[in-house]
This record gives structure tokens, sequence and C-alpha cells, in this order.
């Protein structure tokens, strides 16, 4: 098994080299990535597949191909380390950051920082779900009454007098049978048994493959329905089964409904893909959401939908969507957008790499919500040239209003409620405005 780790926008030359992929793995894994809808129209959106190399993009995640796994990791300085244990402590902060991202609770204790060093990050996504999913099974498979309409015999539940003297006119020995079953075959098993079937074929190691037998056993009796069949919209979580949230929301990432997954169509082959920035975009969301709970503030996300121009007959034209609004009541005191992107040092470049067009949008955006407070949002890198926190601050020309670069540590948790509470402490507490 050829198994290569790289970074988001590193490359990897063709070769057999340790830091090298044979060429023919190359293909399949380019291959397998095109197949990808972040792939775009010309395949090229997660790998380049140049002439002597692969060049990753601003996707993260494991492409497998028969025989070869490439995975792509993002850009995470972690201080103090390197080499693997600094891929170690990568996986770990993805993860966790996937977490935050899907409301999902990973206990990953149980996962040493060998594991994390040594196995992929589909390796260790496979154990957490395949262990979760052992786990709850000891407790009882879910089950529910479902609707049945069966040609009995004898008369159960009630009597489809339409189809009796319908379809079983000439056959009055059956009688047409409407009842509720109590049965393990439904729609929150047919998903797990889908997940389960879908890494079974995906997973490398031992154990993996040892506790995805198990499961695929004890799912042996469940209907198999392929992926785009299942019916998510069917599954009932109550008081009886709401242990089994955070497993569906995994089974739910796992299978391709959150993020991105494949299963690269014709393709022998599989990938576990997310885009960084939305990821990113969506933890830093979450967790300043947790932070806020106290206060007067509220945040909105991907909302607003408010339109910048409007022509003489009121038709709405050029409708914006910012990242992050942070509102009291209907007031909007700050918009944010997240950026994964690396801040440069300000002795390199005054605009801190900063794009023009994203000032531009950020001045749109002052404009049509009316708010002052503007804000990009960035990872912190050890490179920036600057502490975490607010980088520059920017007055905007002929207003009040201005723009704030800030950047946040994404290498580590420890009070990252606080930390990014600190992007909107000039707004808490603060009056109402305009």
């Amino acid at each position: 098994m050829i198994h290569r780790t790289i970074l988001e926008w590193e490359t990897i030359r063709y070769g057999d080299a340790a830091d090298e992929i044979p060429a023919h793995a190359a293909d399949r894994i380019a291959a397998v990535a095109a197949a990808s809808p972040l792939a775009g129209r010309e395949g090229g959106g997660i790998l380049e597949h140049g002439r002597k190399a692969l060049h990753a993009r601003g996707v993260v995640g494991v492409i497998a191909a028969p025989g070869s796994v490439l995975e792509i990791l993002p850009k995470i300085d972690i201080p103090g380390e390197d080499g693997d244990r600094a891929t170690g402590s990568i996986r770990r902060r993805l993860v966790h950051m996937l977490g935050v991202a899907l409301n999902l609770k990973i206990d990953a204790g149980q996962v040493t920082a060998l594991d994390w060093q040594r196995e992929t990050m589909l390796e260790i996504l496979i154990r957490l779900f395949s262990e979760k999913l052992a786990d709850a099974l000891r407790q009882g498979m879910p089950r529910r009454y479902v609707e049945r309409a069966d040609d009995l015999p004898a008369l159960r539940g009630r009597l489809d007098v339409k189809r009796q003297f319908t379809a079983l006119a000439i056959e009055p020995s059956r009688l047409a049978c409407s009842y509720d079953a109590l049965t393990h075959d439904i729609a929150l098993n047919r998903i797990m048994k889908a997940a389960v079937t879908r890494l079974s074929r995906s997973a490398r190691t031992t154990d993996n493959q040892r506790r995805l037998s198990e499961l695929a056993f004890a799912y042996a009796d469940i209907a198999a329905v392929p992926r785009s069949a299942l019916r998510w919209n069917d599954v009932v979580l109550d008081r009886t089964n709401a242990r089994w949230r955070e497993l569906l929301n995994l089974a739910r990432l796992l299978l391709g409904e959150r993020f991105q997954t494949t299963s690269a169509g014709g393709i022998d082959g599989f990938s576990l893909l997310f885009e960084m920035s939305a990821l990113f975009e969506e933890y830093v969301a979450r967790t300043l959401r947790r932070a806020l709970i106290d206060t007067d503030l509220h945040v909105v996300t991907q909302g607003g939908r408010l339109y910048c121009l409007e022509t003489a007959d009121r038709q709405q034209l050029f409708q914006t969507r910012p990242d992050i609004l942070i509102k009291r009541g209907d007031a909007v005191l700050q918009v944010i957008d997240t950026k994964w992107k690396r801040i440069v040092p300000g002795i390199d470049d005054p605009k801190r790499g900063v794009s023009q067009t994203d000032v531009y949008q950020m001045m749109a955006y002052s404009r049509v919500y009316q708010c002052d407070k503007l804000t990009l949002l960035y990872p912190h890198h050890a490179q920036s040239g600057s502490d975490e926190g607010l980088i520059a601050d920017y007055a905007i020309k002929s207003s009040r209003d201005r723009l704030e670069l800030f950047s946040i540590d994404v290498s580590r948790d420890d009070d990252i409620k606080a930390r990014l509470a600190s992007v909107c402490s000039l707004v808490v507490g603060r009056p109402g405005q305009k």
C-alpha cells in the first residue's frame, strides 16, 4: 500500500522516494479526485495533475485508489513540533474542527498520539465511528412501528376494503390487511448499514476491518439501500434513541451529506474531502455562537441576503450573503468574513496580502447593512509577523466605518471561545445602533 501525506497547496513529485509518489499511483489518485464535485468542470479543483507532479489545492482530506492513498492536510502551524508529531497534531486539530462544525462530541480519548501519527484521518474517523456504533448497538438496535400492507389468510390490523373488493375479489381466501409492525428495518438502521458497507470497502487497518465486519453481521437483516436512495427525512429521533443523534451526524459526514464525500462515481476509489474555507467558516461560526451565548448578541450565518442595487421598477439585483453577522435584535453590529488564507507580514506587503476584492466586498456590506464594524478573520500562523488577535485596523475614507484584520490560532482549543469572543469585544454590551 502506497501512503503519502502532503499539506494543502503543496506539490508531490513523481518517483519512488519516500517523499514522492509513483506515477501510476498518482494517475489513479488524480482520477478519483477529478470525479469529485469539488474538482469543478475542468477536474483540477482538488489536484492539479501535472507532467512531473501532483499539486494540491485548498481542499483537504483523503483520496483512496487501488493500492494507494493520498492524504491532504490543512496548513496549521503546530508550535514546537515537526515531522510525524506535527502531522499527528494537525490530524487531531482537523478532526476537532469537524466535530465542532458538525456539532459532534467526538471522543478521541482512546486514540493515542502514536495512532494520530501513523493513521490517516480517514482511518481515525472510521475507528471513531465503528467504536461508537458498536457501543450503541450493545444497548440495542433501534426499532419502530412501521405501517405494512399484506394479503394474509387471517385479519391483522385493519381491512383494506378497497383492495379487498378489487384486487382480491376473486381470491376471498386472502384478506387485504393494513397493520403496524415493530421492526428494526427502519431508515436510521438503513443509513448505518450503508455507512458500514461503504467504509468496509475503504478501511485499511486490520482493527477497522474487523470491527466493520462485525457490524456488517449485526446489520445483516437490514435492507441494503443505495446511498442516493437513503431516506434521511424519515429518521425519527426521540427520547428512546436520542443517543443515535451524533452517530447519525457522523454517518451523514462519511456518506457525503455534509461538506463533501464522494465514492467517485464509476471510478474505483473513494474520497473524503473538505473545502477548508467552508469548514473554517462553520467552525468559527459555531464556536462564536457558543462564546456569545451569555450576551445580548446573536450570530447569523450566511444570512442577511440584502441586495446591493435596485432598478427603477424596484427589481432587486446582486444579493449579498456575508459569512457571519453579529446582531443585537434586528440591528447588525458587525460583519465578519472568514478567509482561510495566510496573512503576510506588513514588512513584506503593506496590504498584508489582503485581496482588493475582499476589501471592496466588505465596503459594500458596510453600506448595505449600515454597519460600521467590519472584520476579515484569518487563521493565525507563525510567519504572519504579528501575534494572534488584532492584526490591523483601518479607517474607510469618508465614513465612520472601520475594517479590521483579525487572526485566530486554530492549532489549540484552550480558551477558544474567549479568544474568538475578543473579535466582537467592541460590540459586546454596546447599546443598539442605527
